[in-house]
């Protein structure tokens, strides 16, 4: 008898967390999208692109000088003061290439996340402006899967162009 009401409760229990489940609105926000896509992050990348540009630049020499001296060892023809010297520009300009390409990956990433944090607040702004609006209980930003019919992207997209 025990056991019955039990499974009675359960049951009330389960039927219950349905119909309450029915009554939410779910949503979603692809974040990734929304920073590859929204206009003002569009806007951020041109600039971050254009403020290394230069250094970039100088990165694309280096690798075109590397080359040019691998081609000088390579040959046999040399002499061995001129292998020597060439040896010890390449083994330099590596070593400064390293250190110069590591620089601007570090400062081209905390730049990124300073720029784009305004991005992000923007979003949100956005999110909780929708959810309150069309009175969302739920907006996720990160899941494995989710359906269509849930996907609010496109309207956070929209909202972030006005």
């Amino acid at each position: 008898m025990k056991q019955a009401f039990k499974w009675l409760i359960a049951g009330a229990a389960l039927v219950a967390l349905q119909a309450s489940a029915a009554d939410l609105k779910f949503g979603f926000v692809n974040t990734e999208r929304v920073y590859r896509e929204a206009a003002p992050a569009i806007a951020i990348q041109k600039k971050l692109d254009k403020e290394f540009a230069d250094r970039r630049t100088d990165l694309k020499k280096m690798e075109t000088r590397a080359k040019e001296l691998e081609g000088l060892l390579a040959k046999n023809s040399i002499s061995l003061d001129d292998r020597k010297r060439y040896e010890r520009e390449y083994a330099a300009l590596d070593r400064d290439y390293r250190a110069k390409a590591r620089e601007l990956s570090e400062d081209f990433n905390q730049r990124r996340n300073e720029e784009f944090a305004s991005v992000q607040e923007r979003a949100n702004r956005v999110l909780k402006q929708l959810a309150e609006k069309e009175q969302y209980d739920l907006i996720l930003q990160d899941a494995v899967y989710v359906n269509p019919k849930f996907d609010l992207t496109e309207k956070v997209l929209k909202a972030m162009e006005k």
